[in-house]
């Protein structure tokens, strides 16, 4: 466990072993005084993007439900509980999402949550990630939210019953709109209740202004 996680009892330094990638490491939060006996909390899982950067807990608390929860598991007085793993170097989210799965059940396991409330989402390649996941596995999510990504829209028939709320940057030169636009539709078509946020003079940063600027994170926890 990692100094800033002793220092912080309500961070936890999460290591799994899984097929393919040998083992994932990553992290968990939890609001003050959690007790799987008495209550059962909410959980957010969260994909990051592709950054060499992203090795350390510094780096990695730097955007998305990181820089709120890993900074403040307390954030806003939110009881909800965060899962964020760390994906491999050289390596893709949408690679291998049965292992990232054995992952969340076991960080899940760990601090005694519960599935009744699974949320999922991520930016950039955490964006596909968070596609890949909820084509996967779409029973098991509640929601997700998958921000400046894309996917498999020929896949989209195994989201009939997902809810989801997608959000891009209409002038991201990094991953194109059309992919969340090409993903949304086929998502529609095969009748799952999806939107789709956009944001004017935005580039490929569009997670701050869905996390910050909408409601996104009440969604993810409430809905």
């Amino acid at each position: 466990m990692c100094d800033n996680c002793r220092k912080m009892e309500q961070i936890i330094s999460f290591s799994h072993p899984v097929e393919v990638c040998g083992s994932l490491e990553g992290y968990i939060t939890t609001p003050k005084a959690y007790d799987p006996e008495k209550e059962t909390l909410p959980v957010i899982v969260f994909l990051h993007g592709y950054n060499g950067t992203y090795l350390d807990f510094e780096s990695i608390s730097q955007e998305g439900i990181p820089k709120y929860f890993m900074n403040d598991p307390d954030y806003r007085g939110y009881r909800v509980i965060t899962l964020v793993p760390r994906c491999p170097v050289d390596k893709f989210w949408n690679q291998f999402p049965h292992a990232l799965m054995e992952w969340i059940r076991a960080a899940m396991a760990h601090v005694g949550a519960k599935e009744d409330h699974v949320a999922i989402t991520g930016l950039s390649m955490g964006g596909f990630g968070t596609w890949e996941m909820l084509l996967t596995f779409p029973s098991f999510f509640c929601c997700g939210a998958p921000i400046c990504g894309g996917g498999m829209s020929w896949r989209s028939w195994t989201l009939n019953s997902q809810r989801i709320r997608a959000f891009h940057g209409i002038d991201d030169d990094v991953v194109p709109l059309s992919y969340s636009l090409q993903m949304v539709q086929a998502a529609k078509e095969n009748g799952a209740d999806v939107t789709l946020t956009t944001f004017d003079h935005v580039g490929h940063d569009s997670w701050t202004s869905a996390y910050e600027k909408t409601d996104l994170i009440d969604w993810l926890i409430f809905s």
